[in-house]
């Protein structure tokens, strides 16, 4: 009886040691909800409805994900507190020996970041121009609101990276300023708008199949003429006290939302 009690015991300790890695496993509700999120980051989820743009990613908390080009890291916050051990989330920032100094602070500042908080632990770090991870490794890659800063050969590198990362069946899931259908190369790259016609044919360009389109981050009032293109919107009102509350009450800019898969 001495020793069925002892077995007892030691399968009780097993099953909750087996049980803690899960203990702190957020659902997708849960980690938009996190007190451990920025006040100022919360206050953006009007405009970028996190919980509907990653349900319709698909994104599941056991998967391998990547992040191309997480800025401050908005989407990181999500994504850290919501992905757990299987699964990982690989921040493309950057490149940590870029030539452009802007570049080597923002990585710095997000290194920074993510190295004093242990809410990302399960993240790691690795050059936007890099191969990104293992070939055929990863679940889903995300990029949210970068297309514009890439036209040119930097996209082609970037979209082959992330196809060749990419398991077969992976996602792709892009959100991106809309531009106006005609809208020429020049006024993307100058205004940070971009059409759909184009993110999708650089998507099955390389190798990717458009599986589904969504209007969750649509915004009508958005007229898209501005002279200072779509950083005249928040959160960057690069005019600052011009107009200051007209552009507040447009809100952020009106986006694409645009899933694929490597089929």
């Amino acid at each position: 009886m001495k020793n069925y009690k002892t077995f007892k015991y030691f399968l009780f300790l097993n099953i909750i040691f087996f049980l803690i890695p899960y203990a702190s496993t957020h659902s997708l509700e849960d980690a938009i909800n996190s007190k451990d999120r920025s006040v100022k980051n919360v206050k953006r989820d009007q405009y970028r409805n996190p919980y509907e743009t990653l349900s319709f990613f698909e994104i599941q908390q056991d998967m391998k994900v990547v992040e191309l080009s997480p800025g401050g890291g908005w989407y990181t916050e999500i994504l850290a507190n919501y992905i757990h051990a299987p699964g990982m989330l690989i921040a493309a920032h950057f490149d940590k020996n870029s030539e452009r100094d802007f570049y080597v602070r923002m990585r710095n500042s997000f290194e920074n970041k993510i190295n004093q908080n242990p809410m990302y632990k399960n993240v790691s770090i690795v050059d936007l121009s890099s191969k990104l991870a293992e070939a055929e490794t990863v679940d889903a890659v995300l990029t949210f609101r970068n297309l514009h800063n890439w036209i040119g050969p930097q996209i082609d590198i970037i979209f082959s990276n992330a196809h060749m990362a990419l398991k077969k069946g992976g996602i792709l899931g892009v959100v991106e300023h809309r531009a106006n259908p005609g809208t020429s190369l020049e006024e993307m790259k100058r205004t940070g708008y971009v059409t759909e016609e184009y993110a999708i044919k650089i998507a099955k360009k390389h190798g990717f199949t458009l599986i589904s389109k969504s209007e969750i981050n649509a915004n009508p009032k958005d007229t898209k003429d501005y002279a200072r293109g779509v950083w005249t919107l928040p959160p960057v009102l690069r005019l600052k006290e011009d107009d200051k509350q007209k552009y507040i009450a447009i809100g952020e800019s009106d986006r694409m939302t645009l899933l694929f898969k490597k089929i």
